[in-house]
């Protein structure tokens, strides 16, 4: 045996799977699981499917990556969808990401947003931190860490944000002080936006049927 492939999720099975597509058949895959998947695999619960981990889809944005899934589950078994998440704040609900539609909050807290977001440490020339903790509101000022992203990274990670480092910013929406303003001027979001802006997602099953076909 040449590989040995640790866990039969989406990572190992698409590993496996690559090694097949080179010819390589000299490999094994170990699983301590009854049934592949991992943390995307789906479970019936009363004749409907579940995600058992959060719900799991298929980003749109690399073609390659698409046509690779669309081999196990082809693309018209899969219905997709545009994205459309609301955060609550105070009485307003505003999409997502917040920096990007304070545009739909009330012309006052625009104001007071725009005015903490101008003065955000990388527009003022301070160096970029660390750890997360300091880092938002160094790139969307006090008002947004305060209101909205210190409280909900509290609740997502359950850990000191001084603990958590900086290394994965860029997985976050890039929004930037002139984007924000442009937005609110334009009454439309603008910036790097959310890359699973829309997905696909299985017509008939959860997401583990993909990593079932796979195995």
């Amino acid at each position: 045996m040449r590989y040995l492939i640790i866990g039969a999720g989406p990572a190992g099975l698409t590993v496996g799977n690559r090694l097949l597509d080179k010819g390589i058949e000299d490999f094994r895959i170990i699983e301590a699981s009854s049934e592949a998947g991992g943390l995307c695999r789906s479970a019936e619960v009363d004749g409907a499917p579940l995600d058992i981990s959060g719900g799991h889809f298929v980003d749109v944005r690399r073609p390659k990556v698409n046509e690779f899934l669309f081999r196990f589950m082809a693309e018209d078994e899969m219905a997709s969808f545009d994205r459309v998440t609301k955060i609550r704040t105070k009485e307003s609900r505003i999409g997502y990401p917040y920096e990007a539609n304070i545009w739909q909050l009330p012309i006052d807290e625009q104001v007071e947003h725009l005015k903490a977001i101008a003065n955000a440490g990388c527009n003022t020339g301070a160096p970029e931190p660390e750890n997360f903790l300091e880092w938002i509101p160094w790139k969307l000022g006090e008002k947004i860490a305060n209101e909205y992203l210190f409280p909900y990274n509290e609740k997502i990670f359950s850990v000191d944000l001084a603990t958590l480092g900086t290394y994965w910013m860029n997985k976050l929406p890039n929004v930037s002080f002139e984007d924000t303003l442009r937005a609110c001027l334009t009454k439309k979001p603008y910036g790097t936006l959310p890359g699973h802006a829309r997905f696909y997602y299985p017509k008939k099953y959860g997401s583990g049927e993909l990593w079932l076909r796979m195995a």
